[in-house]
This record gives C-alpha cells, sequence and structure tokens, in this order.
C-alpha cells in the first residue's frame, strides 16, 4: 500500500471515530434530560392577628401673640412644663421626640380688597410620645392636656415585637404549603420529594376592626388588632 492511500485510510477511520464519540455524546445529552427532576411550586399564606401593644401619639402646644418672640417664649414656657410633666409621670426621656417647631405669621384679611396685613404670630410644638403600655394611653393623654398641651393628634399602634409573630406566619404559611404540595403530588401520580427552593414575601402589620375596649377612666381609646402576613413560594421534588 502507498503511502498516500494509507494516509486517507488513516484520515478515513479518524473520522469515524469522531462520528461515534459525538453520537454518543449526543445520546447522553438526551438519556440526561429524560432524567430532569420533576417539581411541583406551590404558594401559601400564613397570618397572625394579635391587639396592638405600643402606641404612638403627637401631642403638642400653640401659642399666639402679637410678636414672634412672645409667641415662642409663651410656646416654650407651656411646652417645658408639659415635657417636664410626662417625665415626671413615667414618660422615658427616649420615648419623647421632638417632631415639629414651627413659626409662623397671623393674618388680617382687610374686606376693601387691599392685601392681607400681618396681626400677630403663632408658634407650633410638637412631640410624639411612644406609649409601652397601651392601657396607659388614656392616662397619658389626660396628663398631656393638664400640663398644658391644646393639640393631640397621629394616634397609631403598632406590635412592639413583630419578628416574633412572622416567624409563627411563617410556620403556619410552610404548613400550608406543604399540604398543598402533598395535595397536588398525590393527584399527579406521585411522591412529594424534599424542599428545593424557598422565598417569602411579607405583608406590612394592618389594623382590624375589634379589639377590647379599654381604658374607659380617662380618655377612652381603642387599640384594636394587627393582622402580619407571610406568604412563601416553596418549590419540592416530585418522585
Amino acid at each position: 500500500m502507498s503511502t498516500y492511500k494509507a494516509i486517507i485510510l488513516s484520515a478515513g477511520v479518524l473520522a469515524a471515530a469522531l462520528g461515534v464519540a459525538i453520537f454518543d455524546a449526543r445520546s447522553a445529552m438526551a438519556a440526561d434530560s429524560d432524567k430532569v427532576e420533576r417539581t411541583v411550586s406551590v404558594s401559601a399564606t400564613g397570618s397572625v392577628i394579635v391587639e396592638a401593644d405600643i402606641a404612638q401619639v403627637s401631642a403638642g402646644v400653640v401659642t399666639e401673640a402679637d410678636s414672634a418672640k412672645d409667641a415662642l417664649s409663651r410656646n416654650s414656657i407651656v411646652m417645658s412644663k408639659l415635657i417636664d410633666g410626662l417625665k415626671a409621670a413615667g414618660t422615658q426621656p427616649k420615648d419623647i421626640q421632638t417632631t415639629a417647631l414651627n413659626v409662623e405669621p397671623r393674618y388680617t384679611q382687610p374686606k376693601d380688597g387691599r392685601a392681607p396685613t400681618i396681626n400677630g404670630y403663632r408658634v407650633i410644638n410638637q412631640v410624639r410620645l411612644t406609649v409601652r403600655e397601651v392601657k396607659r394611653l388614656g392616662e397619658l393623654l389626660d396628663q398631656a392636656i393638664a400640663l398644658g398641651a391644646n393639640q393631640i393628634n397621629h394616634i397609631a399602634f403598632d406590635i412592639a415585637n413583630p419578628e416574633r409573630l412572622k416567624d409563627e406566619a411563617r410556620k403556619q404559611a410552610m404548613e400550608n404549603a406543604q399540604r398543598r404540595a402533598e395535595l397536588y403530588a398525590k393527584a399527579a401520580g406521585g411522591q412529594l420529594g424534599p424542599v428545593l427552593r424557598i422565598s417569602e414575601s411579607v405583608a406590612e402589620l394592618h389594623p382590624m376592626p375589634g379589639g377590647r375596649v379599654a381604658m374607659r377612666a380617662s380618655v377612652p381609646v381603642e387599640p384594636g388588632m394587627r393582622s402580619l402576613e407571610v406568604e412563601v413560594h416553596v418549590t419540592y421534588a416530585l418522585r
């Protein structure tokens, strides 16, 4: 056999070998695709409803005078009395925070159509109070009024330790997710395998109607209920 023919024969054998290798690789890939793990994905929620146990409220003093200096001086005297009195009654300094201090002109509107003129000044000083015992909120409002507050607004209720409630809601959500996934797996003629993926969405605390009647001995206040909801998205293996 000549050298030329030997080279051609060797090239043909190599090409055939490569063809077999490529075919085997494709066959392996097809076999792997047939073994792709089946899954079932579900979403479920868990919720916890509790009575609010912390409150925030704004209390302030509004004063007016002919000059800004006099209005501010009068306001400062009453506001100092208010803050000192609240601290003496048991409110912690960390639970009193100034949120507004406004000095603004007071206008007179002439009847003859002329431009308004300044006839005095108004000073507004507000603090936000955090009340860690909701049952004392009515009592605290009474004290604030007695100490000179003439402006109270923006009452809001919340939960002091929401993470504990989130954990309870998470447990409920996972139990609901597993129960739902098992139902789907059985309906599909399979069995539920291990968890492959978990993600969650947490809803903000929001007020619920109801709640006990509170603090009738002083200012009547209703703390109401708060609801927290967690949604989980879980993927299981399906056997």
